[in-house]
């Protein structure tokens, strides 16, 4: 079955408690008695076996929630978050974990840390794993066996779905069998929770209510709307900005905004200024240099209104996160190289360190041969490309030059690889700037660093959270992508770590996010993104 990363339940949007005058029956077996004595809609006859293999919930209060594997592999701690609610989980789930737990990945450090806690769950507990063990939230998590040839009366529809889907070795056929056996065993509702796109179209067709985990998915509009918030304004308040860099107006113009939010102030067609709401609850002046000066470089100037709320984002030594959404060529990765250049630079940072995902677009090459350094390089060459930019001269030969490989003293090739030496290569060499893969972060402290993550977008929430927890003191933190370009198969443009980091972040008085609309690469690329 295809594991896919996902993001967690939003209760409130499913759960509806019912409101019928139900007794809460008690797990012993008194209550077994009652569970099979009193069924209203169920569309079978539940009998003991049935109650001994977890098909039936402890009590009528709450709905059944069958949880597929890669929900668990996503988020070991969802087992908590489904407030009064039954969780079911199929024997079936553990064995298609078994397979995981031995990978050397997030997946199955995810798989073994679910074994380790439902091991403590039902510790001690014997039989009760599959009757249901009660939860901190009213709730109850329990184990069901799907076994057809010891329960009761099976539904015509599972007879149904198995003339359909003959093969009942298939993890998520038995899935779905198990999800259909608890339906029509419970007088409450059923929801099979996945990430498994097919597994739902397989429910619906089963008339199986099919939920995704949603409890860390950001709302649509938060990835599709890049407009700076328009605030209005009088002029006078104009004037009294620009001047004094500081602007107190009332609460409720402010109702909807968080710290460190970019607005545009606007008291006319033509009269408008950006400004940043910061933690005092004034509006404050962006604090924009003409052009990032780059020593042996290039000037680097903010050319639309978003650039210049970016910049003022990365210059600002109170904001230690930014995060920027922004389509293919809106300048996201070399505005913020370029204003990490020039910080370190100015001694603000010891240094610039950029990573990107390894994640590939469409089909590989296979295995690249060389050193880890040469493995690397096509991986991290966008990288590459912007300090490159960034560090060419406004001055020296136009036109072509020939490529020749730089040789050190014994005429052997200094940089194998590369085309001549990089204006870049002795800041890489002396350690002021580090390009790397983000799969070699995990265990590292990093301290008073200018950090660019480029390609946030292709990383899960949980690595998300692993890189912030990364940064030590004096480290500042940038996470720009495109959620509406993702390789990824365990994440969506509502899932992924970028998105997650500004929604968990949000408000916080070091955290600011922008959104890039205009591109600037050319109107080539523009079109292209715009259009295509």
């Amino acid at each position: 079955m295809p594991v896919h990363s996902g993001v967690a339940v939003k209760p409130n949007s499913m759960i509806k408690q019912n409101t019928e005058p139900d007794t809460v029956l008690t797990l012993n077996e008194n209550a077994t008695e009652a569970l099979i004595s009193t069924s209203r809609t169920r569309s079978r006859q539940v009998t003991q076996s049935d109650v001994e293999h977890g098909l039936v919930a402890p009590n009528n209060i709450g709905k059944n929630f069958v949880l597929d594997t890669n929900v668990l592999l996503h988020d070991p701690s969802c087992l908590n978050r489904f407030a009064e609610n039954h969780l079911c989980i199929p024997v079936d789930v553990l064995s298609e974990l078994d397979r995981f737990k031995n990978e050397q990945s997030d997946r199955g450090a995810n798989a073994r840390q679910v074994h380790r806690a439902m091991n403590e769950l039902f510790a001690g507990d014997g039989g009760e794993v599959t009757r249901g063990i009660p939860t901190p939230t009213g709730g109850s998590i329990r184990l069901v066996v799907f076994d057809p040839g010891q329960t009761g009366e099976i539904p015509a529809r599972l007879a149904e779905f198995y003339r359909v889907f003959p093969d009942r070795s298939a993890t998520d056929n038995r899935i779905l069998g198990c999800a259909l056996m608890v339906k029509a065993s419970n007088d409450t509702p059923t929801v099979l929770i996945t990430k498994d796109l097919n597994m739902k179209l397989k429910a619906r067709a089963l008339s199986i209510p099919c939920e995704d985990y949603l409890n860390d998915k950001v709302e649509p509009r938060e990835i599709t709307n890049y407009d700076l918030v328009v605030v209005p304004a009088e002029p006078t308040e104009l004037q009294c900005l620009a001047s004094s860099g500081t602007l107190e107006i009332s609460q409720d113009r402010l109702e909807q905004l968080a710290v460190n939010q970019y607005v545009l102030l606007k008291a006319g067609e033509k009269q408008t200024i950006p400004a940043r709401l910061g933690a005092d609850g004034f509006l404050h002046k962006l604090v924009v240099p003409d052009a990032l000066r780059i020593p042996k470089g290039q000037s680097i100037k903010p050319l639309n209104l978003g650039q210049h709320c970016f910049m003022d984002a990365l210059l600002n030594p109170d904001i230690k996160l930014v995060t920027c959404y922004g389509q293919a060529g809106t300048g996201k990765t070399l505005v913020a190289v370029a204003a990490g250049l020039a910080q370190v630079f100015d001694r603000e940072f010891d240094g610039l360190t950029i990573s990107r995902p390894v994640i590939a677009m469409g089909d590989t090459l296979g295995f690249l041969p060389g050193t880890l350094d040469e493995k690397m390089r096509p991986w991290l060459q966008p990288i590459y490309d912007a300090l490159e930019v960034v560090m060419r001269s406004d001055k020296g030969p136009q036109g072509p030059r020939r490529k020749q490989g730089k040789t050190d003293v014994g005429g052997h090739n200094a940089f194998p690889g590369n085309a001549g030496q990089k204006p870049y290569e002795n800041l890489v060499q002396q350690g002021i700037v580090e390009i790397e893969a983000l799969c070699y972060i995990r265990g590292r402290s990093i301290p008073n660093r200018f950090f660019v993550l480029d390609e946030a977008q292709q990383i899960t929430p949980l690595e998300a959270k692993t890189i912030v927890t990364r940064m030590s003191r004096g480290s500042k933190l940038i996470m720009v992508g495109d959620p509406g370009q993702i390789d990824n198969p365990y994440v969506d443009s509502r899932s992924n770590g970028l998105v997650y980091t500004r929604k968990r972040m949000r408000g916080q008085a070091f955290a600011a996010h922008i959104a890039l609309c205009k591109g600037e690469r050319s109107s080539l690329a523009e079109a292209g993104a715009k259009f295509m």
